[in-house]
């Protein structure tokens, strides 16, 4: 073999025992975690957690956990008419030969009142008045004052919405008939809401419900609307239904590595690996399988950094990653075995041997 081929692939070897950062890696070693940071800074320190039957509780999924609530009891308040209502007036004498026929006879109705742009109607007898942001009683007792100033005797006036574009709202965002609603007997929930529009085309829990009144702006969980926590909504208020994933970062030795939704509400880690393909076979160190998590506050007010460590080549690691609470933004990372480390050196030496060898031949 050629002399000069042999040296090259013991200086390559060498250099790759001795600077193992050369290699090709997805993220740290399972001993480089173990180990701890090599930066003591507090930025920089985590807590690493051993997950065993003794350290889970603290972590554990509650499948218990209820999303409590009452039934909602709508808004409670009168509506008031706008510009661009339609308004369906009736108004009835007491006695017969009056102007308006008598309550027994159905009385005079005026089909369509409608609201014009500065706020007023007109009413035959009971001219222009004007309406804007009054409730319906209180338009019934303007029309009725004013007809008890003409040849109307005792007038009886009733008046209702046919129309109540300027009470209705708006649905957008995800869901599948986007459009303006009314509730013309009474304002809308956000249930009601986004329940005309044909519910939201997102899971609940990957879902958000926006809702914009004036310069107010709330924003709501989706499931929460549907557990009992739902809420009246100001008429000409705007609801947009928007996604609001829950994700989780898959690295390292696993079939597929990546961004991934978190398959459920309440997601285990076994199922998250079970959506990252599990681990890969060649690959993968089942003793090295963490979750690293910026967890709650450090007392300087930084992100407090926890590490998980779970073996997966103990049977026990089985429940335990069933009961273990994935949260969303996790990274879910599995370090590499030692053997393949090892396969990654050795196949270049190798390589280099048999062009070596080819190359002696001639």
């Amino acid at each position: 073999m050629n002399t000069r081929v042999l040296r090259f692939a013991a200086v390559f070897a060498l250099a790759l025992l001795s600077g193992c950062s050369w290699l090709s890696g997805s993220g740290p070693t399972r001993s480089a975690i173990l180990s701890g940071p090599e930066d003591t800074a507090a930025a920089a320190n985590y807590e690493l957690v051993d997950l065993q039957a003794g350290t889970i509780a603290p972590y554990l999924l509650d499948r218990t956990r209820k999303d409590d609530g009452i039934t909602s009891e709508g808004y409670s308040g009168n509506i008031r008419v706008m510009p661009g209502d339609v308004m369906r007036v009736l108004v009835a004498d007491s006695v017969e030969g009056g102007l308006f026929a008598p309550l027994a006879a159905g009385g005079t109705v005026f089909e369509a009142v409608r609201v014009d742009a500065n706020g007023a109607i007109s009413l035959p007898y009971a001219g222009r008045l004007k309406v804007q942001g009054k409730s319906l009683p209180a338009i019934e007792e303007m029309i009725k004052g004013r007809l008890q100033h003409s040849a109307a005797v005792k007038p009886q006036v009733m008046v209702d919405l046919a129309d109540d574009r300027s009470n209705s709202v708006l649905v957008a965002g995800a869901v599948p008939r986007p459009g303006r609603f009314g509730g013309i007997k009474a304002p809308l929930t956000a249930l009601d809401a986004i329940t005309l529009a044909g519910g939201s085309t997102l899971p609940a829990y990957q879902a958000d419900v926006v809702i914009r009144h004036g310069r107010s702006v709330t924003r709501i969980p989706y499931h929460q609307l549907l557990n009992g926590k739902n809420v009246a909504v100001e008429p000409r208020s705007e609801l947009v239904v928007e996604p609001n994933l829950k994700r989780f970062v898959a690295m390292g030795a696993l079939t597929k590595p990546g961004l991934h939704e978190l398959p459920s509400k309440q997601t285990n880690l076994l199922d998250a690996l079970g959506v990252a393909g599990g681990l890969n076979d060649r690959a993968a160190d089942a003793t090295g399988v963490f979750v690293f998590r910026l967890d709650g506050k450090t007392a300087e007010g930084a992100p407090k950094p926890i590490v998980f460590r779970l073996n997966m080549r103990n049977p026990e690691s089985m429940f335990l990653a069933k009961q273990f609470e994935l949260l969303p933004e996790d990274v879910v990372y599995v370090s590499n075995a030692p053997m393949y480390e090892w396969e990654k050196i050795i196949t270049p030496i190798v390589q280099v041997l048999i062009v070596g060898q080819r190359v002696g031949t001639y």
